[in-house]
């Protein structure tokens, strides 16, 4: 059944569901600040404890001590010391010490030392959590042009068949990348703090500053949402998020007395592989799209420090499940969640996720097939579940005076001018007493009079 849903939806853009979670390894490290580093690692790549075998611990251990060395060897020697270990980096990202670890190892490195690993390993830096963004912006963005440069000369050159339409596919993806990281000065800049080469690709692109915005929104996708088919159109809706966001913000500071000159930061997050119709009934992507979800939020935290912004997730289909999974499985708190076209994920209701307040809202369109599927557990659009609903079929606002399109079918969330992105919006700036909530009729309302009770 499923599968002939996910067929349907093929021809658009989707995401659907799968079986049983497995748990979130237990992990352990040792510190890698190096003020109080231990002796330099300069052993084999692989750490002997397990790494080869597939053990977290091994892993792990081995990326502290690498991050050890490498604060430790000599500066000139950094880049003869990764060359040595190939594979080195990719273990490192694979299982990466705690941000919060990699934050204080990257603040108490000498300034050549930071540069030496800038030239050495931008894909290293690009992704590790923990490092400022503006250093990944600059490193994500080098490894992207010495990537695309490279691969046009192997599509241009006397190459096998293979080899050249190997390297015009992924070409076609990272130049999906680089245009959704075009903007004029009417919109807000946007930076590069995720990059995966290989594969399908993987990426994020900021738009606003994560170092200083007091508003913090992650857009989390679901099946079929590929870098190299949907990367402009999930920037474009964080742009879309983004413009509204500032806003309702503006709206505010209008009606107020005092002025608060707030700021937002949206995430078009493509973090993980997202399932096709081959493996859109496995967990496997969930629980990938889980690990890099918390270590994406946890690296924000840990850049932010004292000054914590109010972070929001806002997730379609097969990745509302990996994002109930980051908030269940994991121990971070966020402020609000909102989910749409789910299919459900293990956590049984609102009180297994860590978002504060039970500021969690769902949405379920009109023809949409996905939500009430509870293919992958409990269905968080059920009274039982506790989220607030989110209205999405439409209706005209009278507090900005503007008529809401509604949504249709699983793939209509985003539409800029719709009462879903209204409400994301909404919910994303701390104002979920505005968000209205769903009702059953479809006929077009008249919202945003009160504030409305969505219990």
């Amino acid at each position: 059944m499923l599968i002939e849903i996910a067929f349907v939806l093929a021809t658009s853009v989707v995401g659907l569901p799968a079986t049983e979670v497995s748990g979130v390894p237990e992990v352990h490290f040792s510190s890698i600040v190096t003020s109080d580093a231990p002796a330099p690692f300069v052993g084999p790549v692989v750490d002997t404890t397990g790494a080869l075998s597939g053990s977290a611990v091994g892993t792990s251990t081995f990326s502290g001590r690498t991050l050890t060395a490498l604060a430790s060897i000599p500066t000139s020697g950094i880049a003869e010391y990764l060359a040595a270990r190939p594979g080195a980096v990719e273990q490192i990202l694979s299982a990466q010490p705690p941000a919060q670890e990699v934050a204080l190892w990257w603040g108490d490195l000498a300034i050549d030392r930071q540069e030496a690993l800038e030239v050495a390993s931008p894909q290293l830096l690009g992704n590790l959590e923990g490092v400022p963004y503006t250093i990944r912006d600059v490193s994500n963005r080098t490894v992207l042009d010495e990537t695309i440069a490279e691969l046009n000369s192997v599509a241009n050159s006397d190459a096998g068949r293979a080899v050249q339409q190997s390297a015009r596919q992924q070409l076609s993806m990272l130049s999906s990348i680089s245009e959704a990281l075009v903007f004029d000065s009417s919109n807000p800049e946007r930076t590069l703090v995720t990059l995966d080469v290989t594969g399908q690709g993987r990426a994020a692109i900021v738009l606003g500053d994560l170092n200083d915005a007091d508003y913090v929104s992650f857009l989390v996708p679901g099946m079929f949402f590929t870098i190299e088919g949907q990367m402009s159109f999930w920037a474009d809706a964080a742009n879309t998020l983004y413009t509204e966001q500032q806003a309702w913000l503006e709206l505010f500071d209008s009606q107020s007395v005092f002025t608060s000159n707030e700021t937002v930061a949206t995430v078009a997050w493509i973090g993980y592989d997202t399932p096709n119709l081959t493996n859109v009934g496995a967990i496997d992507n969930a629980v990938q799209g889980r690990d890099t979800l918390a270590n994406a939020i946890l690296g924000l935290q840990a850049q932010r420090g004292a000054d914590q912004p109010y972070i929001s997730v806002v997730a379609h289909s097969y990745g509302t499940t990996a994002a109930m999974m980051a908030l269940s499985e994991y121990d971070f708190d966020i402020d609000a969640l909102a989910m749409v076209g789910s299919p459900g994920s293990p956590a049984e209701s609102v009180a297994d996720l860590n978002v504060r307040d039970g500021n969690v809202f769902v949405g379920e369109a009109a023809w949409d097939p996905i939500p009430n599927s509870s293919y992958f557990g409990a269905d968080p659009g059920t009274a039982t579940f506790g989220a607030h609903s989110l209205g999405v079929n439409g209706g005209f606002d009278v507090l900005q005076k503007q008529e809401l399109a509604g949504s249709v079918g699983h793939n209509e969330y985003f539409t800029p001018g719709s009462e879903a992105m209204r409400n994301f919006a909404l919910m994303c700036i701390g104002r979920g007493d505005l968000v209205i909530p769903e009702d059953a009729s479809g006929v077009a309302r008249a919202i945003g009079s009160t504030a409305h009770d969505q219990s």
